[in-house]
């Protein structure tokens, strides 16, 4: 009862905003934010050069992998997207995960990470990959250790990052390392935040429209915030039952959040994604079933705000959401240290 009293409240908001402002004009009234440039960091790990080029460096190093091939870059493209545009995402001997890989750019804006969001901030994620066997597949971070202690050139880089350590090779550091990396990889600058900064050239008619019917069906009820993410929230997905998209896209069949904490009242409970750079991070969804980000938008009205759209809406609604995509900072690929006249017995 209360979420309806809440949602009728906001739309008698909405229409008065419009009679005041005109529909042209409400995305101008609305509470828009724009992505900040700097993105928090957590007191025990404050970002420094030395970290960001040791995290970039083990970010790209497949070497973290017990077969040598799968790095972080690999589910999660800085040239790209910031994910691998695929269902599932795959990892050693080919094997492929149950979920798909949410973007990296941008993720230092959310509250947790993964799906699930068993991963309270982006140092504790970074461990997770590694170990896991059907990502990377290293046994246990001891042996991650021991591989980067033997490639001259990471103790090194370990000791310029973490000066103040004694023994800097950890799976702690290593962790901070690309974490710190990760909180460089923001986006800012689309053609959305130019137009909330005062640039009322920077969207056209129909993304302006597309904003205001972003508002008014309800989808910033979750997708708020900077980042459209809602500041890290968690969300019953889908809300509403439908056969056919069930029958289509198995919404249903992954238990979200509920395999972390057992508890039933978490069952179907996902972290709300970010919308930045939507248009660029095909397939959709928790489980990849959507390819095109239209019918993405048709689902989740349907599924989570019980409304059918119109056609008219659902194209001003993706053109509002091409706007979210912003300026990638450039990467520059560093060479990663080398093991000359050697390698290792990766796991075949």
């Amino acid at each position: 009862m209360k979420s309806k009293i809440n949602r009728s409240f906001q739309y008698k908001i909405l229409c008065v905003a419009m009679m005041l402002f005109g529909s042209g004009q409400l995305a101008i009234a609305a509470n828009w934010q724009t992505l900040p440039t700097k993105a928090p960091e957590p007191a025990d790990n404050p970002t420094t050069s030395e970290k960001v080029k040791l995290g970039q460096i083990l970010f790209l190093d497949p070497r973290l992998s017990s077969t040598g091939t799968v790095s972080c870059n690999s589910c999660h493209n800085v040239m790209a997207g910031g994910e691998d545009n695929r269902p599932f995402a795959a990892g050693v001997h080919g094997q492929v995960g149950g979920r798909s890989a949410p973007t990296v750019w941008n993720s230092a804006f959310s509250a947790v990470q993964f799906w699930d969001g068993r991963a309270p901030s982006l140092e504790e994620q970074a461990k997770g990959p590694v170990t896991n066997p059907i990502e990377m597949g290293m046994k246990s971070w001891d042996d991650v250790v021991k591989r980067l202690k033997a490639i001259p050139g990471y103790p090194e880089l370990f000791s310029a990052a973490f000066s103040a350590d004694k023994d800097p090779v950890t799976r702690d550091n290593a962790a901070k390392a690309i974490a710190a990396y990760e909180r460089t990889l923001i986006t800012p600058n689309s053609a959305y935040d130019k137009y909330v900064k005062g640039d009322k050239s920077a969207l056209t008619e129909q993304q302006v429209s597309g904003m205001n019917t972003f508002a008014e069906v309800g989808c910033a009820g979750c997708h708020s915030g900077a980042a459209f993410n809602g500041n890290g929230a968690f969300m019953k997905f889908p809300v509403h039952r439908n056969g056919m998209f069930e029958a289509k896209y198995k919404l249903s069949k992954d238990p979200g959040r509920f395999e972390v904490t057992k508890n039933d009242a978490d069952k179907s409970m996902f972290k709300v994604p970010t919308l930045r750079n939507i248009a660029l991070t095909a397939p959709y969804f928790h489980n990849g079933s959507v390819n095109k980000l239209s019918a993405a938008v048709v689902v989740m009205a349907k599924m989570q705000l019980g409304q059918s759209l119109k056609q008219q809406q659902v194209k001003d609604i993706v053109a509002f959401l091409e706007a979210l995509t912003g300026e990638f900072p450039a990467q520059t690929m560093p060479r990663l240290p080398g093991t000359p006249g050697t390698t290792f017995p990766y796991v075949q």
